[in-house]
């Protein structure tokens, strides 16, 4: 079964700015038949194969889909999963932390 939360990591070109945002299961299926994950706002949308290989979707016009992006699942109490890579993590709680739709992703 598919977890039902990721922490997704959006990092720049270089990999040394990151952006966190929490995504959750919904019940649609992507191009490639794996559950569609989906932010509160619906503007962050992406598909999440059983390996957490991430393919971000557009979810408007004018959108330019991040390339690298990692998934870290989150268990059934919210936090981050010890056989997951290391990276930040609590900062897209923040109502000020700066989302991926800030950079047009």
């Amino acid at each position: 079964m598919n977890p039902v939360r990721y922490e997704l990591v959006f990092s720049d070109d270089t990999g040394s700015a990151q952006d966190v945002a929490i995504v959750e299961r919904t019940s649609s299926k992507g191009p490639g038949g794996h559950p569609v994950y989906a932010d509160p706002t619906g503007i962050i949308r992406a598909e999440i194969s059983d390996r957490d290989e991430v393919r971000i979707l557009a979810s408007g016009g004018h959108q330019d889909p991040a390339q690298r992006v990692l998934a870290r699942r989150l268990t059934s109490t919210d936090t981050a999963d010890p056989q997951d890579p290391p990276g930040p993590s609590g900062t897209a709680a923040r109502p000020d932390a700066p989302r991926p739709s800030d950079r047009g992703v």
